[in-house]
């Protein structure tokens, strides 16, 4: 038989593609991400089948010259095997897979019959790739980071059913982050990937940005640097004034963004599932830092340039 129809080509291709989407969904390219992702389910799904038999993914119309082909008989003059849907639809009725809507949606995104208009449906679709792999490779029995190698992390995060989906959406982006961090420094030696992570990029500790009135200042935001969660570069930190007295002011964190790694975290809700230290932030000490409510309508600070 080909041996590009072989047990081995389609594992191999279908983790290459796997690797691919998981590096296009870390970096916000998610039309590229449902692209190699429905990629990766369609081989990883004939490897399954071709485990079994490999005339379990014969194209069944017209001529049986593929059957012929598949079975060492005969070499077919056009090879032809079937597609994702009816690989998904074969390992359906072996009850390898189950019906999934949201598989059925990757295949259609992948194959432009669904088209999606910001890109976030594509990017919901990362635990049903994770779901998928770790299905198929429990029926082949092969360990699943042996599969997905450095993405093992994240592939495991996307679909642990014990977090919340707020927090597996940031850990997941933070093992995107490192890995972008990674792939910029690879060849560099390891005291110039430190000398990188100890620079400030904006070179500041933190900068308070205050409104004047005709009786006091209000302060309107901080930002100050902490280390980043992903890469543990100086990433900058947003706060906002939840309350003040006499004393001093209440800040709640609001944002992150990481210049090395480019990791964004946009609430209070996702800074806090990072697990990153809100305490060793750069704040003045007349200043503290609160999980509590937010502003009603928090000022439109989106870019931030400090000089």
């Amino acid at each position: 038989m080909d041996d590009s129809l072989s047990f081995e080509s389609f594992r191999e291709a279908a983790m290459m593609a796997a690797h691919r989407a998981m590096d296009d969904h870390g970096r916000g390219h998610y039309d590229e991400f449902a692209l190699h992702a429905g990629v990766a389910v369609e081989r990883l799904a004939k490897a399954v089948l071709v485990s079994k038999n490999p005339i379990y993914i014969a194209e069944m119309k017209g001529s049986a010259e593929m059957l012929f082909h598949l079975g060492g008989h005969r070499t077919a003059k056009k090879v032809r095997t079937i597609g994702a849907s009816e690989a998904i639809a074969r390992l359906r009725m072996l009850e390898i897979l189950a019906p999934d809507q949201q598989l059925d949606l990757l295949i259609e995104v992948r194959n432009g019959v669904a088209h999606t208009t910001s890109g976030e449906q594509a990017k919901s679709l990362l635990p049903t790739l994770a779901q998928t792999v770790e299905t198929l490779l429990k029926d082949l029995g092969g360990p699943l980071n042996a599969f997905w190698g450095r993405w093992t992390s994240a592939a495991r995060m996307a679909v642990d059913d014990k977090r919340s989906q707020i927090y597996r959406d940031v850990q997941v982006r933070i093992r995107q982050a490192k890995h972008r961090f990674d792939d910029r420094v690879v060849g560099l030696s390891v005291a110039t990937k430190e000398q990188i992570l100890q620079e400030n990029p904006d070179g500041i500790r933190s900068v308070s940005i205050t409104s004047s009135s005709s009786s006091h200042d209000e302060l309107l935001i901080l930002v100050s640097t902490i280390s980043c969660p992903a890469c543990g570069g100086h990433a900058r930190f947003k706060l906002l004034p939840v309350s003040s007295s006499a004393v001093g002011v209440c800040l709640i964190p609001d944002a992150l963004h990481c210049t090395l790694c480019a990791l964004d975290l946009n609430s209070p809700e996702e800074i806090k599932a990072s697990g990153v230290d809100v305490g060793a932030a750069m704040i003045p000490a007349s200043m503290s830092i609160s999980w509590g409510p937010t502003l009603p309508a928090a000022p439109d600070i989106s870019e931030i340039h400090v000089n």
